[in-house]
């Protein structure tokens, strides 16, 4: 099988992203102690997360924007406004931190761009995306970047049709089952799942265990030599 292209995600593949929600949900927290008990506030922030997404997409200002409807609904609609403000310097943190590619991340891409044409395929806030790509280092080493609203079949084989030689001469990898595998396989990618320690619980789903176009690997220093041998 000839392999052409090679589309990565980018945010807990290439570098840290679910780490920064998480310590921010926890100032969240901590911010409306006084207001709701954590498992309250948790699983009403994940219901209007959920709702939210066909709306703002995904992303730190659609987090943003969930955290203050969050802190709306649980004061009866009078948030103080030091409280608004603390919201808000959050979510404005979270566009300021640094990017730095995980371990491997730059071996592995510069290997692979020898061989194969390099695809970004990332969900989230534009500006925020191409800023963090530009912070990274690696934005060289991509042929097409394509930032997109949702994660789906028809986005593989438009992506790989429109910058490679179709999906089934294209590998997709990633972190998220939900969005990078399962969607990547049935366009007719192969599709190589690379674990990150925490998981949103929106990108979670069973492996395809036993498909023939599927491989779990241990990092994605991995990726060069699976891809290889596909060959």
């Amino acid at each position: 099988m000839r392999i052409t292209t090679v589309g990565l995600d980018a945010d807990d593949t290439l570098w840290h992203n679910e780490t920064i929600f998480r310590l921010t949900q926890d100032r969240f927290r901590g911010l409306m102690a006084e207001v709701a008990p954590p498992e309250q506030l948790d699983a009403k922030l994940a219901e209007i997360e959920k709702r939210n997404l066909r709306l703002y997409g995904y992303g730190v200002k659609g987090f943003t924007l969930s955290m203050l409807e969050t802190a709306m609904e649980l004061t009866g609609n009078e948030p103080p406004g030091r409280l608004i403000a603390e919201i808000l310097a959050a979510g404005r943190q979270m566009l300021t931190e640094p990017v730095e590619p995980l371990p491997g991340v730059e071996k592995a891409l510069a290997e692979l761009s020898r061989d194969y044409r390099l695809v970004l395929i990332t969900k989230g806030d534009l500006l925020h995306q191409e800023q963090k790509l530009a912070a990274s280092g690696l934005g060289d080493l991509f042929a097409a970047v394509e930032i997109v609203s949702e994660k789906d079949a028809s986005t593989y084989e438009r992506v790989f049709a429109r910058h490679g030689t179709g999906a089934a001469e294209a590998v997709m990898c990633g972190n998220s089952m939900r969005s990078d595998i399962l969607p990547a396989l049935e366009a007719g990618c192969f599709a190589a799942h690379v674990p990150y320690p925490l998981t949103w619980a929106h990108e979670m789903a069973d492996a395809p265990e036993g498909h023939p176009r599927f491989a779990e690997l241990h990092s994605i220093g991995e990726l060069p030599g699976w891809i290889q041998s596909l060959g």
